[in-house]
């Protein structure tokens, strides 16, 4: 007996085409280049995740060593210091205290023994 697979495979390429929405062109409407294109965009969203982590990482540690430029120090420095002193606060709050409370990244500097 025939196998028809109308409803199978419409079901399979409908669901593709949903995951193709809003991209440009015959990657949105042929199923055959839209399953090319959520894949490569399921494969850079994966890589993208994990690159993220390290984006912001950057960015804390790029705002951080502003805030203690202008305050005559340096980032290498301070974290040093923090190492040895086993203050456990981490670059994302620290930026946070640099950004928003000047006040209070100061303190936690004085605590240290920085300033």
């Amino acid at each position: 007996m025939r196998v028809k697979r109308g409803i199978v495979r419409h079901r399979r390429h409908q669901k593709i085409r949903k995951l193709a929405k809003g991209y440009r062109g015959m990657r949105s409407k042929t199923f055959v280049i839209a399953q090319q294109a959520v894949m490569k965009a399921g494969q850079h969203a994966y890589k993208d995740r994990r690159r993220k982590k390290r984006d912001f990482r950057s960015l804390w540690i790029i705002r951080l060593n502003a805030a203690l430029r202008e305050r005559g120090l340096k980032y290498s420095t301070v974290m040093g210091i923090f190492l040895k002193k086993k203050i456990a606060l981490d670059r994302k709050v620290l930026s946070e205290f640099a950004i928003h409370e000047p006040a209070v990244f100061d303190a936690v500097l004085k605590a240290a023994g920085v300033k």
